[in-house]
């Protein structure tokens, strides 16, 4: 049975009781409207930690103005049902209050490598990402705590703050869920029309071509960033945010590629952003 934990005394009480009996506990953070991405972190949890416990907490420290807080999903039934298939021991549910029962002045800074990528067209959403996950870590604190490639951007920044900061958790990144058709799961797909989401694939598409181009020897940057950016602008409905060949670990501009890179794409249709990604290695 997955139990539900609804206040921060709750959490820690459940987690004390785990750590007395000398359970290993892994986290993995969400903000609920569950799908099979999320379903294959609950997994690779299961197999590693005597507990599981995920977060549903639709924070609002990382929607801007505009952004879709209102409007985000929220289906904590069909969620809780979903955890407890998966073998989840406990949901951590609080409110808004709960969380930031404080004005929140003190929030953690991503510095340049939230500014980058995603970070430019979203000002301050990487800073409310870190601060709610460093208060989750705090208040769950697990030995591992598990996300998702396809945020690849957030998992550098949560790797780096756990790693600069001495944070005592192990993160686990785990690989992107696709489509049959190759696009990414994400709780955001379910805003697209028919339409948007046949031409959503480009995202996906784009970035295999990166990695085509990249294996038959084109190993500048820039003309990989150029021919996803064509393909993108090229497609009905899709408006183009970036288009991007990064170092995997310091998201800056990969010029001349003689190693593993981070390709990364982020593309509107309609009010729906979209975001992928893709690892990918010269040929050797």
């Amino acid at each position: 049975m997955t139990v539900v934990l609804p206040t921060i005394a709750d959490a820690r009480r459940w987690v004390k009781t785990e750590r007395d009996a000398g359970r290993t506990l892994g986290l993995a953070p969400t903000l609920g409207a569950l799908h099979e991405g999320h379903a294959s972190l609950f997994r690779r949890a299961r197999a590693e930690c005597h507990r599981v416990a995920i977060s549903i907490f639709v924070n609002p420290t990382q929607f801007g103005a505009g952004e879709d807080y209102e409007r985000y999903p929220r289906t904590f039934e069909s969620d809780r049902a979903m955890a407890q298939q998966e073998g989840v021991d406990a949901i951590f549910a609080p409110d808004v209050k709960e969380m930031y029962a404080s004005p929140g002045e003190v929030m953690v800074d991503p510095g340049r490598l939230g500014e980058v990528l995603c970070g430019a067209s979203r000002p301050g959403h990487f800073r409310g990402v870190l601060t709610v996950v460093a208060k989750l870590f705090h208040i769950l604190p697990a030995d591992r705590a598990y996300f998702g490639q396809k945020d690849a951007q957030q998992l550098v920044l949560i790797q780096r703050m756990v790693a600069e900061h001495n944070f005592p958790v192990e993160i686990v990144a785990c690989p992107t869920v696709r489509e049959p058709d190759g696009l990414a799961l994400s709780s955001r797909n379910r805003y697209l029309s028919a339409e948007e989401r046949s031409n959503a694939t480009i995202l996906y598409r784009a970035l295999c071509c990166a990695e085509s181009m990249l294996k038959r020897g084109v190993r500048q940057g820039a003309r990989l960033e150029h021919e996803m950016q064509q393909m993108i602008c090229a497609t009905p409905g899709a408006e183009l945010d970036y288009a991007r060949v990064v170092d995997r670990w310091s998201l800056q501009p990969a010029e001349l590629i003689d190693r593993e890179v981070l390709a990364a794409v982020a593309v509107r249709f309609g009010k729906t952003r979209l975001i992928d990604n893709l690892l990918i290695a010269p040929q050797q």
